[in-house]
């Protein structure tokens, strides 16, 4: 079992996987207000939020869809962001086969 999960509805994704798989992509900045489209169901520490680093990049997959990443690792350093007016974030945003890969449960096989 993974040691850092985000489970979102019934679905789940290792943390561990996903940040070894994201060195095979590209960091490129990120709109937080295009990847911020879940924040309404995400509960964020204020406290932790303060000292999330904001030069580690996000790590999202394209679920629902490529158009719309869906931030499985970052909610902390995107509350921040925002919070202080921050509007871009460094984000890797992984490819169809890796989200799959390091999808726990959720969605279609």
């Amino acid at each position: 079992m993974a040691n850092e999960m985000f489970i979102m509805l019934g679905w789940a994704w290792d943390i561990d996987l996903a940040t070894q798989l994201a060195a095979c992509h590209p960091t490129v900045p990120g709109d937080l207000q295009r990847l911020a489209w879940a924040r309404a169901v995400i509960q964020v520490d204020p406290d932790h939020a303060r000292t999330a680093d904001l030069t580690r990049p996000l790590l999202a997959v394209p679920v629902p869809n490529p158009s719309t990443p869906l931030v499985i690792d970052g909610w902390h350093r995107i509350h921040r962001a925002l919070s202080v007016g921050i509007a871009e974030l460094p984000v890797v945003v992984l490819s169809e086969a890796d989200e799959r890969a390091c999808r726990i449960r959720g969605g279609d096989a």
